[in-house]
């Protein structure tokens, strides 16, 4: 499955408003690893386009699964806040879900077992499904079985013949799933009756109020409010209850589901004050979206600015976080290792290739603070904190920290 999506990934309407027209970028973490490579190197369209229905917001050019996630570098346990986002969220769930050794929790999207870990280490049965052989690899290392798949309705089907969920998660997955319906049908014949689902996802309402256009890019193939993807879990006999505002990823939401047939469950307070937030900000209007490329192009300008300032003062600029939105963000910006002369990351996996598309060199963060950049760009702005601990050091030497977005900022 690749190529031009001719209609709504979820309803089949129409998509006639571009929101973002991002130009042709590689896929954001095919890192290059050898001269070979660079000669190798595709690029697709990145353009974010919003449906005339059901108002989903999503890239209309599909690249393969398998082209994005056969080889994945990214690795969730390099991300300390995230490890406490975890661990924070599995204590919740077994008090709330009333978890024991009787219950089975799944993860859709696993990942190197960073959260189910939390689980085991509860004693509650646990089962992680990730279609990266890489990261799965270093889940079972610590313990938590995972099955290298990609989720549907096809696989939910065979589990659920030994066993049904009584949790079911899904963090920042359901963005990255081009057969939405499919996916969302999984969860519901995966659920046991009487079990709940809790999905994250970052919040397009926040994506458009922070310009966080670098977080498009063709592993996400949408960008979800809640009035979208209710109507996608209607479809699917599965309804939100339930629903929590996180500061993660820039603003996200999680949300909490279960069978439409239960009768136990009315809509909180919380769900009906988003939906209210959606409306108001006009999440529902096309307009809405026509108005964000504008947005977008003013904070391409104030980082190209930023960097043609930065060269004629003869200051270099190196960055942090080899990040797939700072790969959107770069190839948008035409940026070359001639205006950012590095850029450091914790993941060794990335560490000594370049980015894709702009061709940096991605290096560790010791050899970032060996180089005593002038400036250091942090591409992940949503972790800025924890990393702005992690090098306080290049005050040192005067060194500065800058955000690209909503515009290019230098902290004090």
């Amino acid at each position: 499955m690749a190529g031009v999506v001719k209609g709504c990934r979820a309803c089949g309407g129409s998509l006639t408003v571009t929101m973002a027209d991002l130009g042709m970028q590689p896929a954001s973490n095919a890192f290059i690893a050898s001269a070979a490579e660079v000669a190798e190197e595709r690029r697709f369209p990145l353009r974010a386009k919003v449906c005339d229905a059901c108002r989903l917001v999503q890239v209309d050019y599909d690249v393969a699964p398998q082209e994005l996630f056969g080889n994945y570098v990214y690795f969730s346990s390099y991300s300390d806040d995230w490890l406490l986002h975890a661990q924070r969220y599995c204590e919740m769930a077994r008090q709330r879900f009333g978890l024991s050794a009787d219950s089975l929790v799944v993860e859709l999207a696993s990942n190197d077992g960073y959260l189910l870990k939390n689980f085991v280490n509860m004693g509650i049965p646990v089962l992680g499904i990730d279609p990266s052989d890489t990261v799965a690899a270093a889940a079972e290392q610590i313990g938590v079985p995972t099955l290298v798949e990609f989720f549907g309705a096809d696989l939910a089907d065979k589990l659920a013949r030994g066993r049904q969920a009584d949790l079911i998660i899904g963090n920042n997955v359901l963005a990255h799933v081009p057969l939405l319906n499919d996916f969302v049908a999984g969860i519901g014949r995966l659920l046991k009756p009487t079990g709940h689902a809790t999905i994250e996802f970052p919040h397009l309402l926040e994506l458009i109020e922070h310009v966080e256009f670098d977080t498009i890019y063709h592993e996400h193939y949408s960008y979800i409010s809640l009035f979208a993807i209710e109507q996608v879990f209607s479809r699917h006999g599965l309804r939100i209850y339930d629903v929590e505002t996180l500061p993660t990823h820039g603003g996200s939401l999680r949300i909490f589901a279960a069978h439409s047939r239960r009768t136990d469950l009315a809509d909180s307070g919380a769900l009906i004050e988003v939906r209210a937030r959606e409306k108001s900000a006009g999440l529902r209007e096309l307009s809405t979206y026509m108005q964000f490329a504008r947005r977008v192009d003013e904070c391409r300008a104030s980082l190209l600015n930023f960097l043609a300032d930065a060269k004629r003062a003869s200051k270099t600029v190196a960055a942090y976080g080899a990040a797939a939105k700072g790969n959107t963000l770069l190839n948008f910006c035409q940026v070359t290792p001639a205006d950012i002369v590095m850029v450091a990351d914790r993941n060794p996996n990335k560490q000594s290739k370049l980015l894709p598309g702009t061709h940096i060199p991605v290096v560790s963060p010791q050899v970032l603070m060996q180089s005593k950049p002038d400036y250091v760009l942090i591409l992940p702005w949503n972790l800025q904190s924890e990393i702005r601990q992690q090098l306080r050091g290049i005050e040192e030497w005067g060194g500065r920290f800058v955000t690209p977005v909503p515009l290019t900022r230098v902290h004090p």
